[in-house]
């Protein structure tokens, strides 16, 4: 099993509630607030402001989530060697990079970067921000999924799962 896989499923339900459940959550409604605003093209109101507090709050929870799993996780793993092959680094590192548009998300809605943008420009953005969270969240979740070994060797601390048969 991948070492993303691995911090899901380990110390139930916490691991899958702070590193999935809840952010995940937000993104979506990140995801799904963004496609209403750019289909009715209206910018106010209370879909607006969802879309802005989850931006800003996702954006600052994947600032912790970074920080955390490099410190606890990315540089221990990769100091020690323990890389489960390139499925398990493709994994964890889209997990990560899928991270840091949300954070983009959040430094734009707080008028840290871009400032001088105009409104339409902005909304660009925020768009691509979104898109570019979605394709490296589902690259690291299909990774994520997959058995190391499918490449080779270096997955020897994978974990075998029981198969059930319901015949």
């Amino acid at each position: 099993m991948t070492h993303y896989m691995e911090l899901l499923a380990v110390n139930q339900p916490w691991n899958l509630l702070i590193f999935m459940a809840i952010p995940v959550v937000l993104a979506e409604t990140l995801a799904i607030t963004e496609l209403y605003l750019l289909f009715t093209r209206n910018f106010t109101g209370w879909v607006h402001s969802l879309n802005r507090a989850a931006g800003i709050t996702v954006g600052i929870y994947f600032v912790g989530v970074i920080a955390y799993l490099m410190n606890t996780a990315v540089l221990p793993i990769t100091q020690a060697g323990e890389w489960r092959t390139i499925i398990d680094v493709i994994a964890v590192g889209c997990y990560l990079i899928g991270g840091l548009p949300l954070i983009y998300i959040a430094l734009l809605e707080l008028g840290l970067v871009n400032a001088g943008a105009s409104a339409e420009d902005k909304r660009k953005v925020h768009a691509i921000c979104v898109a570019l969270f979605l394709v490296f969240g589902h690259i690291a979740m299909i990774a994520g999924m997959l058995d190391p070994s499918l490449l080779g060797p270096g997955a020897d601390a994978t974990t075998e799962m029981p198969m059930m048969h319901n015949h």
